[in-house]
């Protein structure tokens, strides 16, 4: 290790063991989720739904992180991270720690969250449990409601294994007997319908309470049997295949990207299978057999004792008028200053301004494109769009602008993942009404959050911008915490009318003033900044790095901040997700310290403060420090030039979180995990200290 550490400050890579894997720490974090729905403290039907958002994040993990394993170990593929870590024995790893995961995940939601359910009127009703009056709503529901749209499938050599569609909800049947033709397989495949909900509300006389839910598996187990008429069911098992849901286009060769991605989704739920979830009642010979379905192994099988999908319970917090087991509603604040009388153009003149998403509204950012479209004034609007989502007020606005004349261009990016339909069915809409729609540049993600408003003002053209740590996506914004920034200063409007020039245009990247930009200058810049703090402590001189961000993977970035700490700089980093750096190493890294916090709302903004002999410099990116956001997107970093706002940020993005003692966990150098508590300092959370701040709500 010696030799190792003295290289840390003059080489890169720097030695495997000081990075920690990426695919483990992601798992970690989402033990960090877990641990929310684990907490009693928190509102009942709120703990059901961080259950939910890990079975969703563990989806995800699976379709992309996992499949990404499968196929280097296919290949024989070395180690493509900087731990080194052979991508078998990081299989091997993540396998046994996600079991885990989901064992507890079960065993929480059995033993605690649905009695607790039931005790507050709220109940999942078991098939064991119905009585009269159940069973026959449920029976004219399944003839009524479920029974049309079945189609089952007996397995015979006219009939082979179906193709099953990625994470849908399926049950395998065990038959005895023959049918109306004499075939006598034994098994059969039933696949539920996607269009309805895996949770079914019976009405409150029926149920016998306030709230009573069925599972439509359970309602489908109940009644299989009338699907296959003179034969006897064995048993009917309950399971669900995860795919590889990467998607690949070679965009080199296709002429027209968003066509040939149309091409490409539909495989999408048909990829390579990576995971299987049954049942625990599911026996063994029957689930050897799935397995062989799928090409699956043992450690691929995941067990579970409750319905395979928990995402599909998400819609039941949200189903129900039970306020007082959900966190505390709050309306977001208003921008100050603005109101019906005076627009939003004319408060940016007069100084630029900031938004603190979600404890701030959203709304001034959707009234500024709003207000663009029907504004005679108004003779151009550029955006960049990377999540929006199906239904968007701010996209029908873009439209809107195009039908009025305005000179519209978007800057979709179609490869956004899980978003592509959505924004391809957006630009064929804005196609359709006039406006230029690029697809950003080959090779690179647009991820940038830019919007520039061009008007027609007594002294000529006048250019405002919007520039954010988030997506212009209306319900992200009141989940995620953001930052926004409208300015009409005409250095930062240069510099985003030069990168709106580059990504829908051809030519040599320009010089910018003030943003840093991936893949050009944004990683250079940051790597001068950590060098120059690095550079004032060893001259004896003050020195200070706080960074927020959702991961941290890049190498080089790595190796600069544990040089920096060596040299004496007091690092801070809040990192939500995957962390790569081990902080703490005596000799390489004891100044660093590494947090995250988990709470109510989904830590998403990136701030990066570096004290710079006094200047104390804020920047605020829609860039993690990642390779990919270094040099495979478009990305933009902007500084806080207000002092005032400035002061905001760091009042309220960073310093808040390196307080927090109550939803903070810190990180020790082996990646592991530890929950700050409230020893002797007064319990302090920066969610809830914010929301205070900002709506006087007092729950985080």
């Amino acid at each position: 290790m010696t030799s190792a550490l003295r290289s840390v400050a003059v080489a890169v890579p720097i030695a495997s063991e000081l990075y920690l894997n990426r695919e483990l720490g992601l798992l970690e974090f989402n033990r960090r989720v877990l641990a929310q729905a684990e907490d009693p403290a928190m509102p009942l039907l709120e703990r059901l739904r961080f259950l939910c958002i890990l079975s969703s994040n563990l989806d995800e993990f699976f379709e992309i992180r996992v499949a990404g394993l499968k196929e280097q170990i296919n290949g024989n593929a070395p180690s493509a991270e900087p731990d080194g870590m052979p991508p078998r024995k990081v299989f091997g790893m993540v396998a046994q720690r996600a079991h885990e995961l989901v064992e507890r995940q079960y065993r929480l939601l059995n033993r605690e969250i649905l009695p607790g359910l039931a005790e507050q009127g709220i109940r999942f009703l078991r098939r064991s449990g119905w009585d009269e009056a159940q069973r026959a709503w449920v029976k004219e529901f399944f003839f009524g409601e479920l029974m049309p749209m079945l189609t089952p499938i007996g397995l015979d050599p006219a009939h082979p294994f179906p193709r099953v569609l990625n994470k849908s909800l399926n049950f395998a049947v065990e038959l005895e007997g023959r049918d109306a033709f004499g075939r006598s397989s034994g098994t059969a495949i039933v696949q539920a319908p996607r269009v309805l909900p895996r949770v079914i509300p019976l009405p409150r006389d029926i149920a016998g309470c306030e709230y009573g839910f069925v599972f439509l598996s359970s309602i489908l187990h109940a009644h299989v049997g009338e699907l296959f008429a003179g034969m006897a069911v064995r048993g009917c098992y309950q399971f669900r295949v995860t795919r590889n849901s990467d998607l690949f286009v070679d965009e080199e060769e296709v002429k027209n990207l968003r066509i040939a991605l149309q091409g490409e989704l539909p495989q999408r739920h048909f990829g390579n299978a990576v995971r299987l979830e049954v049942a625990d009642s599911c026996p063994p010979a029957m689930t050897e057999f799935l397995l062989q379905q799928f090409n699956l192994a043992a450690e691929d099988l995941y067990r579970v004792d409750g319905p395979v999908n928990l995402v599909r319970l998400m819609q039941v917090p949200d189903r129900l008028d039970r306020p007082d087991l959900k966190f505390p509603f709050f309306l977001p604040a208003p921008l100050p200053g603005l109101n019906k009388r005076r627009d939003i153009f004319e408060a940016i003149r007069k100084q630029d301004l900031l938004l603190h998403h979600p404890f701030q509204s959203f709304q001034p950012v959707i009234d500024f494109i709003l207000l663009a479209a029907t504004d005679p004034q108004v003779v151009a609007i550029k955006q960049t769009v990377y999540r929006t989502g199906a239904e968007s007020v701010l996209m029908e606005a873009l439209v809107e602008a195009a039908r009025n004349g305005k000179e519209v261009t978007v800057v979709v990016e179609l490869l956004a993942r899980f978003d592509e339909e959505a924004n391809i069915n957006w630009a064929g809409r804005l196609e359709e009404v006039g406006a230029h729609v690029v697809y950003g540049v080959v090779g690179h993600k647009t991820h940038a959050k830019m919007a520039m408003v061009v008007r027609r003002e007594e002294q000529g053209l006048r250019r405002y911008v919007h520039l954010g740590t988030g997506n212009y996506h209306s319900r992200t914004a009141v989940a995620y915490t953001d930052f926004g920034l409208f300015t009409c200063r005409e250095g930062v409007c240069a510099d985003v009318n030069e990168i709106f020039t580059q990504l829908t245009g051809l030519g040599r990247a320009g010089k910018l003033q003030h943003l840093w930009q991936s893949p050009f200058t944004l990683h250079q810049q940051m790597l001068r900044a950590i060098r120059n703090e690095a550079q004032q402590a060893r001259a004896g001189r003050p020195a200070r790095i706080i960074a927020k961000m959702n991961a941290l993977l890049e190498p080089e970035i790595i190796s600069a901040l544990y040089a920096a700490s060596q040299a004496g700089v007091k690092i801070d980093l809040v990192v939500r997700g995957v962390c790569a750096l081990r902080p703490g190493m005596a000799g390489v890294s004891e100044h660093i310290r590494v947090r995250s916090v988990i709470g109510r709302f989904l830590e998403h903004s990136r701030v990066f403060y570096f004290y710079n002999a006094g200047a104390e410099d804020v920047y605020l990116s829609s860039a993690d420090w990642m390779d990919r956001n270094f040099f495979r997107r478009i990305e933009t970093c902007f500084p806080v030039l207000d002092k005032r706002l400035k002061r905001r940020v760091i009042n309220e993005g960073l310093k808040p979180y390196l307080k927090d003692n109550r939803q903070a966990w810190e990180m020790d150098d082996t990646g592991c995990y530890r929950k700050r508590t409230a020893r002797r300092a007064k319990p302090y959370s920066a969610q809830l200290a914010l929301l205070e701040l900002f709506t006087g709500k007092l729950s985080a």
